[in-house]
């Protein structure tokens, strides 16, 4: 009988293995979208008015009065450890690209802007793990991610910015059929046959902003994101059979591959003179939602023999997987910016060079580990600065600025240790820290 249970087995080993590179994770929750907004510690929600407004609040692409195009790359490095081993979390990098298109219609001003990262070493990738594993929970797998926003924005009044859109994301479904005759006395002689069916389902959720102009020098701004997450479903058919024993077996694997909670963001900007402007933002993000990445597998197998007692050798059902309850809790980011603004050459030219800081608090959302699953992470205190150079009419064909702008983010996540209820535990106690190091650049164009 141990030919057939090899067939079951392998049957599963390939659903699952489906599932390694279809993920969906994050960069931009994680690292930010766009060199300027990021330099800023992304507390822009009253502030940011290129395309990284399509992730930060799409009501400041109103604010964008030149046709804009960007293009840029960030590259992020994570340094984490427990119990002094680095995990090896995967490496994020990948390009950025976004859009503005401002118009005025029936004199109402108007704009239409897209973003997207689009990562250039995974497009797809899960990572699925027991729950009682240790795994950076809010890294690992959710910072592998495509991201595309649409968003569109109106100014009804001199005083108001609406805007909303949608974000775009793929979930997979997929069925693996396997097929033939197993020979375990001649391996050469065996006759399987496969065959994968898969699909990318689209999955879309919503935000929405407002900009308010309260005075040329302060502004006001709110957002909601939505929430979302990703599920991957992959079934396995398997059909063999071995020294005239037949064998049927229905696999199914179920996992939630991202998830990213509902969040809402207040912010202001205040230009505290003509050359420095000072951000301030704080976002609630609704983690007590949370629903972890566990793969469940279920089966259901068939002998098909006249030998009623070879037939009570194979179980007919396995039971499902019991998913223990996260029990993630809500968090509140507070986050600050400051750029500060200097002429490059003669002031009539129009040529500038900001110099710019940021900082955010993340205090962890995930409760100490005490039971039977290792969910790790820590607070996370990230430090950026950047760079940015603008040259205003740098030729006749374009009349308006060219921007290039640099950043780099170090995030510090202090020692936090685990401590077991259970003297027995299988992983029993460990701490967990270390740094994530981002850096990226952004060339902009305005027309």
């Amino acid at each position: 009988m141990r030919a057939p249970s090899l067939v079951a087995s392998t049957a599963g080993a390939l659903a699952l293995s489906l599932a390694a590179p279809t993920a969906a994770a994050n960069p931009v929750e994680t690292f930010g979208m766009g060199s300027r907004s990021t330099a800023m510690g992304s507390a822009v929600t009253a502030d940011a008015t290129d395309f990284s407004a399509n992730y930060y609040n799409p009501a400041g692409l109103v604010g964008q009065k030149h046709l804009l195009l960007e293009l840029g790359y960030v590259y992020a490095h994570h340094d984490l450890e427990i119990d002094g081993k680095n995990n090896h979390v995967d490496d994020v990098r990948g390009m950025t690209v976004g859009t503005v298109a401002p118009g005025e219609l029936a004199k109402i001003p108007f704009a239409f802007g897209l973003g997207m990262h689009l990562p250039d070493e995974r497009v797809f990738r899960v990572r699925a793990l027991d729950q009682t594993q240790p795994r950076w929970e809010l890294y690992d797998n959710r910072t592998q991610r495509i991201v595309f926003a649409a968003n569109l924005a109106v100014q009804p009044f001199p005083w108001l910015e609406i805007g909303g859109g949608l974000t775009f994301l793929a979930g997979t479904q997929a069925t693996l059929d396997v097929s033939g005759e197993l020979r375990a006395d001649a391996p050469d002689q065996s006759d399987l046959r496969h065959q994968v069916d898969a699909n990318l389902n689209s999955i879309r959720y919503p935000q929405f902003g407002v900009r308010v102009l309260a005075s040329d020098r302060l502004r006001f701004g709110a957002v909601y994101r939505g929430q979302f997450h990703l599920d991957i479903n992959i079934d396995a058919n398997v059909a063999a059979s071995y020294l005239g024993v037949g064998l049927t077996s229905a696999i199914t694997t179920s996992e939630v591959d991202a998830f990213l909670p509902q969040q809402v963001a207040i912010g202001g900007s205040w230009d505290a003179r003509d050359d420095l402007t000072i951000d301030a933002d704080v976002t609630w993000v609704n983690w007590s939602a949370y629903q972890p990445a566990v793969t469940n597998v279920t089966s259901d197998t068939k002998l098909l023999t006249n030998e009623p007692a070879l037939a009570g050798l194979v179980p007919a059902k396995t039971a499902p997987t019991v998913i223990v309850p996260a029990n993630f809790h809500d968090r509140f980011v507070p986050r600050v910016g400051v750029e500060w603004r200097l002429p490059l050459g003669p002031e009539a030219l129009g040529h500038r060079l900001a110099l710019r800081a940021g900082y955010s608090y993340e205090h962890t959302p995930i409760p100490e580990q005490r039971g039977v699953t290792n969910y790790v992470d820590c607070d996370r205190h990230a430090i950026s600065a950047g760079v940015g150079v603008t040259v205003h009419h740098l030729i006749d064909e374009l009349p308006g600025d060219v921007r290039f702008d640099v950043h780099g983010q170090l995030s510090i996540l202090p020692e936090r240790m685990t401590h077991k209820d259970d003297p027995a535990d299988l992983v029993g106690d460990y701490w967990q820290g270390g740094t994530i190091y981002s850096v990226g650049a952004t060339v902009g164009v305005a027309f």
